[in-house]
């Protein structure tokens, strides 16, 4: 594992930088010996990303946004399901993040269990599914996955849901820098180009979007994230290319 460096902040900097240096301190922390493998998937555990998060930043502070209606750690919505947020925040910089409660197929739950009809291709018909409603344990879970979540918008683990295996490195000899303002760190890899630069940014969604299999899983994605979709050409883009993979695989 990488040996964590508080970062020096020089005195003048705007928000922006701040945030710059924040992150790739962060981003450059080696967190695979945390990591769990589950059916090929990589999970950080809330406990272990809290607690690296808390050594790098103790006065790190996390809050789980309720429903000021209902004042629950959730927010339900009977056609379209169940979603939680988070907000953590760091030395006056917050970062939210949501996610919504799915189950083992990425199928959104709702307070009622419900069907929905997939394509067998075996039996070449459509088949029904259905989807449970959700407990309160998977809400406390979502919850946890979220807050996980939310720590690598500042760069903790971030490289894992960009399905990397290792974060971009610091220089070797960072430590005999503490005394003076560092520079700028230098990445082992190339620098990015625009493409690849696109392609991180909505790392995210598109590992959502590969999970979905069929169109009806599409549908629902799209459906949670509909504003975003509206609003952003590049996401919209990576819905069409989703949807068209799926039909060709047909």
């Amino acid at each position: 594992m990488c040996k964590f460096i508080r970062p020096q902040v020089p005195q003048g900097s705007t928000e922006n930088e701040r945030r710059e240096i924040y992150f790739d301190a962060l981003y450059s922390l080696d967190m695979n010996d945390k990591v769990e493998k589950r059916e090929n998937l990589s999970y950080l555990s809330w406990a272990n990303a809290w607690a690296e998060f808390k050594r790098a930043y103790p006065s790190a502070t996390y809050r789980i946004v309720k429903d000021p209606i209902t004042n629950l750690p959730y927010f339900a919505d009977e056609r379209t399901g169940i979603i939680v947020y988070t907000e953590v925040t760091v030395d006056n910089i917050t970062h939210q993040m949501w996610l919504p409660v799915m189950n083992t197929s990425n199928k959104a739950m709702k307070l009622e269990p419900y069907t929905y009809k997939v394509y067998d291709k075996f039996k070449k018909e459509y088949v029904e599914r259905t989807v449970e409603a959700a407990s309160m344990f998977d809400i406390n879970k979502t919850i946890m996955r979220c807050l996980v979540k939310n720590l690598a918008m500042f760069g903790l683990g971030l490289y894992i849901y960009a399905g990397e295996d290792i974060p971009e490195k610091m220089d070797d000899d960072n430590t005999n820098q503490q005394e003076s303002i560092p520079e700028q760190p230098k990445r082992t890899r190339k620098s990015r180009t625009p493409q690849q630069a696109v392609q991180e940014k909505y790392a995210g969604i598109r590992i959502a979007l590969q999970q979905c299999k069929t169109q009806d899983s599409l549908m629902e994605l799209y459906k949670q994230h509909q504003n975003e979709v509206t609003g952003n050409t590049e996401i919209k883009a990576l819905f069409t290319e989703r949807k068209l993979q799926l039909n060709q695989a047909v």
